[in-house]
């Protein structure tokens, strides 16, 4: 089932491509909370994004950015604000089509359609993991934030991911150094702590700071 990410302040347009594309047997995925919709996308890891322009807090455009930032998922705009200027602006921020509203609910589906055959019928599928405006991408092993790709090591990657995929819980040292020992490198408890040292070094130049919590005598918690 493909799983589509809605960014629509309508309700009453948002329910409507709901309700259309279920028929099609795809899930849509309406955000919730116009302040982090990235944390929601990477949630959400969908194979399609949909983004209107004017939004709260935040434009389309906004949006639009940090997902390219971190991810090829086909975006399409929709709005009424249809204009050349509006519709360049989209296509060159990244987006893959735009649909002027008022718009038929079928050629919509058309589109929507379209899209997914040329991204996926060859493609496979990539895990998203997103905290506080940070998101992890397995496909490439990289951080993004605010539009920054994060450069990390191998074993930054490896601490990060068994943190993130685990939020919320307390993450023993001697799991996450399980984990790296998958990479065929022995990772002793001193060069765990040099890693993470570095690690927060890294999100802490971003400006997630406190990203990373030490329950000293336990472990690490992403909260």
């Amino acid at each position: 089932m493909y799983r589509i990410f809605l960014v629509e302040d309508d309700r009453g347009i948002a329910d409507a491509i709901a309700a259309q594309t279920a028929l099609w047997d795809m899930e849509t995925v309406c955000v919730k909370d116009f302040r982090n919709v990235m944390d929601e996308f990477a949630a959400c890891s969908p194979q399609l994004v949909i983004l209107d322009i004017s939004l709260p807090f935040y434009d389309g455009y906004h949006w639009c950015r940090l997902i390219r930032s971190t991810s090829k998922v086909p975006v399409i705009f929709i709005s009424s604000a249809a204009d050349n200027m509006n519709i360049v602006m989209a296509m060159n921020m990244g987006a893959d089509d735009f649909i002027a509203k008022p718009f038929d609910q079928s050629v919509l589906m058309a589109k929507i359609n379209a899209m997914l055959r040329r991204a996926y019928d060859f493609a496979s599928s990539t895990e998203m993991i997103g905290h506080r405006g940070a998101v992890l991408n397995t496909a490439d092993g990289s951080l993004s934030y605010e539009g920054e790709k994060i450069e990390l090591t191998k074993n930054e990657y490896r601490i990060l991911l068994g943190l993130m995929r685990s939020k919320g819980r307390i993450v023993s040292r001697e799991k996450l150094m399980e984990q790296l020992w998958e990479s065929d490198e022995f990772i002793d408890d001193n060069t765990l702590t040099v890693n993470i040292g570095r690690l927060r070094k890294k999100l802490e130049a971003a400006g997630l700071h406190d990203f990373i919590t030490t329950k000293h005598g336990v472990g690490y918690l992403i909260e």
